[in-house]
């Protein structure tokens, strides 16, 4: 960041509401607009990736109800941003499961995102904002954050993060120095402590939808030092204090979700001092590397492996470390030297989340991510934008635009290019495994979506290399179990079952997908006691509660299978299989009223079910209404069914 005069002195822009001035803003964000959507346009039509089950509204979810245990039930969602699952829980409700509807609005927010950088860098007397936006919205290395319908969190906390920034400097801007007004005007005191509510409500938000955001009060206390504003205490820290005590709240939460509930913790996340910080000089070269050439842009970029002993390794710190030495030097010896220590700041301070001090789950497989510095790049946009704008100052006005305009067409083209990767996850996941073909998780990911779309067989190879390249790995053991009893090879599958569970005890699935398999094989009960142990693990398991029912029927122990297959009906009241499995069971048992009672449940969820009606017609039929049978035997046969002996 630049000011015109070096350290900035005033942070509202002359005459910003001239005509001329909304004109010129106006088409800045319709170009803005425009060259972005047709940059992601490859994106727009692309299907769910990996995770995005997790994000949008899960059916138990969608109602009025399930959006209060959006808020108040920890657990509820992936992680707990209920301003994010609220922004999906209303999306959902206005288009469902179209994914048009959730890129749309991605790229509408990274607009919006854009623009607000715009603003909230002419307010602060920035050259070059409007190009600094530009940059942003058209850079290949967000299209990670775009383009990925479970990255909202990135776009939307952006925009909460920019709208609280720039609500904030126009409360600071309004003139008494103490924090509640002092001796000023009542309407003045008024207004400003409204503006300071407004933008401590947007800063909660941004808070509660992704807490990267945090860092927005130290941003706003380097912003105020590199005005040339000599910080004090009241008028500047006292003001944030709250703000520092939410963020601080924040980040605890989130580390314990990471930690607990998603699994970033255990051998791969047990780092040393020494490893933490060689990662975090490595990591801030890193992304500062892609800013300024973004190319071999990767979903899942190769993990490194730490070694202190290894000489090399040490340069990433020490090179961070001195490049902070000469931006605090330049700082003191002229004022545009606070810009690069400013923008610098701002940078690594965005970034400190994920720099490898905590642990955040994607350490697991990656050290970095594209979408982990979508917030960070900002000021690097501004710093880079700033400095063009001062080169070129005084050119003709053409050859400003050409080059403006050259920029744009090469980062659209390159963020075009990339965002075509984001298509469909065999795209994706391609694309990755050519660039980093030892990445163990995309050989996993493509497997189970090469298994949804019925091509099992060639799912098999990548789970077997997922394990040879990592042979801890449960997730992949219980998926390539999965496959093989997909594939009638069930007796090769039970073994791939009992090592996942080795690995993970409390693998909920496994237990699940082992008791399946024994029961395949005429072992229901050894079964047994694996889908009572997903059950404990996971007590809202409709699927597990009925296979353990349907098991312990199959075992002539029905008085204890009714509470199961009752409480799998009332989990999953919806669910056709759960009622037909349990009339089975009670026509097997003898119990033909009730029996015929849920094939009648079952149909009127399923009415073109073949197999329903036929289920229903032997129960008639052994009840001695054989008109009644006559007729589910005819919808069988029409559907497709043969008709019940």
């Amino acid at each position: 960041m630049t000011s015109r005069s070096g350290a900035l002195r005033q942070t509202i822009p002359a005459q910003p509401g001239k005509p001329s001035e909304m004109w010129r803003n106006a088409c800045w964000g319709a170009l803005i607009l425009v060259v972005t959507f047709a940059a992601y346009a490859p994106a727009l039509r692309g299907g769910f990736l990996w995770d995005d089950a997790g994000h949008v509204t899960r059916p138990e979810l969608r109602s009025l109800a399930g959006l209060g245990r959006i808020w108040f039930e920890f657990g509820a969602t992936q992680q707990y941003y209920p301003a994010l699952h609220t922004a999906f829980w209303i999306e959902h409700r206005l288009w469902g499961d179209a994914v048009l509807g959730y890129h749309l609005l991605n790229v509408l927010l990274h607009v919006a995102a854009a623009c607000l950088l715009a603003r909230v860098l002419r307010r602060l007397a920035v050259p070059g904002a409007w190009f600094a936006a530009l940059l942003f919205a058209l850079h290949p290395v967000c299209v990670e954050s775009v383009a990925w319908i479970s990255e909202q969190k990135n776009t939307l906390s952006t925009v909460l993060y920019l709208a609280a920034a720039l609500a904030y400097l126009r409360f600071d801007a309004a003139g008494e120095p103490g924090f509640a007004g002092g001796g000023g005007a009542p309407g003045r005191s008024s207004s400003r402590l409204q503006a300071y509510g407004v933008a401590t409500v947007l800063f909660g938000l941004a808070l509660l939808t992704k807490t990267v955001t945090a860092t927005l009060p130290a941003a706003l206390l380097v912003v105020f030092w590199w005005q040339g504003r000599r910080l004090s205490w009241r008028r500047e820290v006292v003001p944030l204090v709250p703000w520092f005590a939410l963020g601080a709240g924040g980040g605890l939460l989130t580390a314990h979700f990471e930690r607990q509930l998603i699994g970033a913790q255990g051998a791969d996340f047990s780092l040393g001092l020494i490893e933490r910080g060689l990662l975090a000089g490595r990591v801030f070269w890193f992304y500062l590397g892609k800013l300024a050439w973004p190319a071999d842009l990767i979903f899942i970029y190769p993990r490194w492996h730490l070694d202190p002993a290894a000489a090399w390794q040490w340069l990433f710190p020490a090179a961070a470390l001195a490049l902070l030495a000469a931006a605090v030097v330049a700082s003191w010896r002229h004022p545009r030297g606070r810009s690069a220590l400013a923008a610098l700041l701002l940078f690594a301070g965005a970034l400190f989340p994920v720099l490898g001090f905590f642990n955040v789950y994607p350490f697991l497989f990656s050290y970095v991510a594209d979408h982990f510095q979508y917030l960070a790049t900002l000021p690097v946009f501004a710093l880079a934008a700033a400095a063009g704008a001062t080169l070129v100052a005084g050119r003709p006005r053409w050859i400003r635009a050409a080059l403006a305009g050259a920029v744009a067409v090469l980062l659209g083209g390159l963020t075009c290019m990339q965002a075509a990767r984001y298509r469909d996850v065999f795209t994706l996941y391609e694309t990755t495994l050519a660039r980093n073909p030892t990445c163990w998780m995309a050989h996993n990911n493509l497997a189970i979506a090469l298994a949804a779309a019925g091509r099992v067989p060639e799912a098999v190879p990548h789970l077997e290399t997922a394990l040879a390249l990592k042979p801890d790995f449960a997730q992949a053991e219980n998926n390539l179990g999965d496959d093989l009893v997909r594939l009638d090879r069930v007796p090769e599958a039970i073994p791939h079952f009992e090592r996942a569970l080795r690995l993970q005890p409390a693998y909920a699935a496994a237990h699940r997908n082992l008791g399946m398999a024994l029961a395949m094989m005429d072992r229901p009960d050894e079964a047994v006691p694996h889908f009572a142990r997903a059950v404990e693990i996971e007590p809202a398991d409709a699927d597990a509660e009925l296979d353990w029912a349907v098991a312990l029927a199959q075992i002539r122990q029905f008085p204890a299978a009714v509470p199961h297959f009752e409480r799998a009906v009332a989990l999953a009241p919806n669910s056709a299989d759960a009622q037909l499995a349990y009339g089975t069971a009670l026509a097997a048992h003898l119990d033909l009223e009730a029996a015929v009672a849920r094939f009648r449940a079952a149909l009127a969820r399923a009415p073109e079910s073949a197999e329903i009606h036929r289920a229903l017609a032997l129960a008639l039929r052994r009840l001695g209404r054989l008109d009644e049978a006559r007729e589910h035997d005819l919808a069988a046969r029409r559907l497709g069914g043969a008709i019940a002996p």
